[in-house]
């Protein structure tokens, strides 16, 4: 498996990176939570822009892109606008998605941007494309947040995220009963082992699926979601507390 690199941070060896989300709706709250987690024993910065106010006015973006920059110059940046569909905090039209994307990747202020994978091939391998001419990474996801899809469907479309060409592949499901967390767990192995080329990124969301952000590194998932101050999904652990518990298990791996 090839890892990926971006500045200091390798996913795909060792423990499981730690990713922490930024929700603030306005620029003067993004710079604060900016600020805060200069202090947070993290990896990599998640800017959630679905919560952010202004998500439509694409110079406001690039204008808060470019000051958290500043606060954030040596962390690795992934820019995520989740659809609603996906658990997200507004819809946008499917053009605006892509053109949002597209500039955040033209402008070179991030490090990695959030593609989902029922978006659309053409446009989903126009924005890869577009990445890999700016050093920009992509990681290619799916959520389901109802229910838990049958082990060989989970493996399908992290094969699928593989072969559009995607850096990382990432996919989170809701647990109805500790089987669906076993179900998501036993996927993920079976990926590491038969198919993943590149670092996945798997979660079981909600209480019960917590043991799937905690154990990447024994099934086969490079990075785990932790909360600073505001979750962005069911199930995210206090980064301290993430951190803590990784780290044993690293130790004994």
């Amino acid at each position: 498996m090839k890892t990926v690199t971006v500045k200091n941070v390798t996913l795909g060896e060792g423990a499981p990176k730690i990713c922490v989300p930024m929700v603030g709706k306005t620029a003067e709250a993004l710079c604060e939570e900016a600020k805060m987690l200069l202090s947070v024993d993290l990896d990599i910065i998640e800017w959630r822009v679905d919560f952010f106010e202004q998500v439509t006015d694409l110079v406001a973006v690039e204008a808060v892109a470019k000051e958290i920059r500043a606060l954030l110059p040596e962390t690795p940046i992934l820019f995520t606008f989740r659809t609603k569909k996906e658990g997200g905090e507004r819809e946008v039209p499917t053009a605006y998605y892509f053109e949002l994307n597209q500039t955040m990747i033209q402008s070179q202020l991030v490090d990695l941007v959030d593609i989902e994978l029922f978006m659309g091939d053409e446009q989903i391998s126009e924005s890869i494309q577009l990445a890999k001419e700016n050093a920009v990474k992509v990681v290619m996801c799916n959520h389901d947040f109802d229910k838990t899809p049958a082990k060989e469907e989970i493996v399908s479309r992290l094969c699928r995220m593989q072969t559009l060409q995607a850096d990382i592949c990432k996919i989170a499901v809701m647990p109805q009963s500790t089987q669906d967390v076993l179900t998501l767990l036993d996927a993920t192995n079976t990926m590491k082992e038969q198919h993943a080329n590149r670092p996945i990124i798997t979660m079981s969301m909600g209480g019960i699926g917590v043991i799937s952000r905690l154990a990447g590194e024994t099934f086969g998932s490079a990075m785990t979601f932790g909360a600073a101050k505001q979750a962005s999904a069911p199930g995210q652990v206090s980064v301290n507390s993430l951190r803590t518990i990784l780290d044993v298990l690293h130790e004994s791996v």
